[in-house]
């Protein structure tokens, strides 16, 4: 017996009495598409951990060519199965790319897990599955996803991932709202990638993205000496973060203005490295610290106007 990840499986009980099962296989185990599976069952809306005993058998669903299902295989250990929990699972497990970007998506809107599995209509141990395993859910299941966390299911998918953002349609009636410094500090956050403005050595403008943190109102990131962003040290610089949301055609900028210094204190330097939330993207090395004190703090949201 093989699998696909989508493929169906389905148990054919054959004591009396005992109904008919099927569920979609999300999850496998070996490489080659052996038992066991992680499957959702179509009854319960809940996965559990298959072996699929001699009354089970595949249907290959996106795979599947004349005469290719597999039958009822040979007797083995029984359809034994181990319930889901939406705990910590045995070994690391990596998320496939879906489960990033709904865990991403529902947090980016402030959802708890529970309501955008009641949105969705499916159970709260399913979508922690999906958040946290490489799996494949089928078509219904991502469009009701989706449309709980207002986006397409091609973007939950990774379409338009190399375009940039705000090729949707403007609203037909949007509004242009100032935010006030809180509402911009609020949006700041701790932590994330945003852009910074400097001009380069040849005094050409430039805009660098560039992982930041946010401690006490300084805006602070890493950067090698040598690199562009290093160059904005001492200069007045302008620092951008923004968010468009294409399916939904809103948006919001925030834009903080200030100097920008070379951190060197000893201590401070080993705080900020302690309780940065991610590495450089670009990798390397880069242990310079570079902040920016905020004296102008502005920002804009475009949402539809109230009617």
């Amino acid at each position: 017996m093989r699998a696909h990840l989508g493929d169906q499986l389905v148990v054919e009980r054959t004591k009396p009495g005992a109904a008919r099962r099927d569920g979609e296989i999300v999850g496998l185990h070996h490489m080659d598409g052996t038992p066991p599976y992680d499957v959702h069952w179509s009854d319960t809306d809940e996965v559990a951990l298959v072996f699929p005993g001699p009354d089970a058998h595949i249907h290959h669903l996106e795979h599947e060519r004349p005469g290719t299902a597999e039958g009822p295989v040979a007797p083995d250990t029984g359809a034994t199965e181990a319930a889901f929990t939406s705990g910590p699972t045995a070994g690391a497990v990596d998320p496939g790319d879906i489960g990033r970007r709904v865990a991403a998506e529902r947090r980016s809107r402030g959802l708890s897990l529970e309501e955008t599995a009641r949105r969705a209509r499916m159970s709260p141990g399913y979508l922690s599955y999906l958040e946290e395993h490489p799996a494949d859910p089928s078509l219904g299941a991502l469009i009701r996803l989706a449309d709980a966390l207002g986006v397409t299911a091609a973007v939950l998918r990774g379409a338009g991932v190399d375009r940039p953002p705000g090729q949707g349609h403007a609203l037909l009636h949007p509004r242009l709202q100032e935010l006030d410094p809180g509402e911009c500090r609020a949006l700041l956050s701790s932590h994330g990638v945003g852009r910074i403005a400097v001009s380069s050595p040849d005094g050409r403008p430039a805009i660098v993205p560039v992982n930041y943190e946010v401690v006490d109102d300084v805006i602070a990131f890493r950067t090698a000496p040598y690199a562009l962003p290093a160059t904005a040290v001492g200069a007045e610089v302008a620092f951008e973060v923004d968010h468009v949301d294409d399916a939904r055609s809103q948006g919001w900028s925030v834009l903080a203005v200030g100097r920008a210094s070379e951190v060197t204190d000893p201590d401070t330097v080993r705080r900020l490295t302690e309780r940065a939330h991610t590495t450089p993207w670009p990798g390397g090395a880069r242990g310079m610290w570079v902040s920016i004190r905020p004296t102008s703090l502005t920002g804009r949201r475009i949402t539809a106007a109230d009617r």
